[in-house]
């Protein structure tokens, strides 16, 4: 027997007071509404309600198994509810992590737009470089993820690749700086400051290869991984930093490379199969946040402009 659906039944007799009534309002015929009732108070070993021409009162024992009934069913709608929530990627934890160097306007929008579409879901976000998420999204320690390319892990399943086009951070004291755009060429015999190459090693082996192909050969690559020790190493004098866009610290200036030769693609990643709607709704949105405040394009795009503060011109 369907204890609940049993308790719903006679809920609903007790409060029309009338069976044909509560049949009505349950859309059943009112003898098989009877045979139910009764069924439940064989269930239960007892006489739920007084049986008249008039209609049908509780008693005793009946207005105490109703009481008990209205909490038992209130909770199992709360978790009717609550599982439908989870069905709808609106409730629960979704485990998920993004790379460094991502923006803190990206992650800050990711957070708050997730949110937004899931009121009732709990983001645990953390920041992990590609090769690491790699692992544990195959571990099964995430669910998801948002990667930059080449990313080989196998079973790993991947959203659309958005492109991200890197430029140069350099000393505004730099010749190259009063310069619109940099020729990939003229960072030549230059110190080059890349992220660490353990990061994301296909990666970093592309990026410099990408470098080569336009004509770039630095004197030597250092690695970096706070933005404090990029500063540091581009102030110094001499090296410069292959980053995307982002406000630049002071003393420094950004510039695109002419072209856009040398890209970053990224994309949310998630294990192969366990697309459940929570990691779908995770994808959509940091599909959106890319795009809207990490300036990434769907397609590699042959030039881009970025506006430069009026102090940045000389007089």
């Amino acid at each position: 027997m369907d204890l609940l659906l049993h308790l719903r039944y006679f809920r609903t007799v007790a409060e029309e007071e009338h069976f044909g009534r509560a049949a009505e309002r349950l859309r059943m015929a009112q003898p098989s509404l009877s045979q139910r009732i009764q069924r439940l108070e064989r269930e239960l070993g007892v006489r739920l309600l007084d049986r008249s021409s008039r209609g049908a009162t509780l008693t005793p024992a009946g207005r105490l198994v109703l009481t008990e009934a209205e909490h038992l069913l209130t909770a199992a709608d709360r978790l009717t509810a609550a599982v439908a929530r989870v069905h709808k990627g609106e409730a629960g934890t979704l485990r998920a992590a993004v790379p460094p160097r991502l923006g803190g306007a990206a992650v800050g929008a990711l957070l708050i737009a997730f949110r937004e579409r899931s009121p009732g879901g709990d983001l645990d976000l953390r920041e992990l470089p590609t090769a690491r998420q790699a692992a544990e999204l195959t571990a099964g320690t995430l669910d998801a993820g948002i990667v930059r390319h080449p990313c080989p892990a196998p079973g790993l399943t991947f959203g659309p690749v958005l492109h991200q086009p890197l430029g140069v951070l350099l000393a505004t004291t730099d010749p190259l700086a009063s310069l619109p755009e940099i020729p990939t060429a003229a960072l030549t015999g230059r110190d080059l400051v890349l992220f660490p190459r353990a990061e994301a090693p296909a990666l970093h082996d592309e990026t410099l290869t990408a470098c080569a192909r336009h004509g770039c050969t630095p004197a030597d690559v250092l690695e970096a991984t706070g933005p404090d020790f990029v500063h540091g190493l581009v102030l110094s004098g001499g090296a410069a930093a292959l980053v995307p866009h982002s406000p630049p610290e002071p003393g420094t200036v950004w510039r695109p490379l002419r072209g856009n030769p040398v890209t970053w693609r990224t994309s949310a990643a998630w294990p192969q199969g366990r697309d459940g709607p929570a990691v779908r709704l995770f994808a959509d949105t940091a599909h959106e946040t890319l795009r809207t405040h990490a300036g990434m394009l769907t397609a590699p795009s042959t030039r881009m402009v970025f506006p430069r503060p009026a102090s940045e011109f000389p007089l």
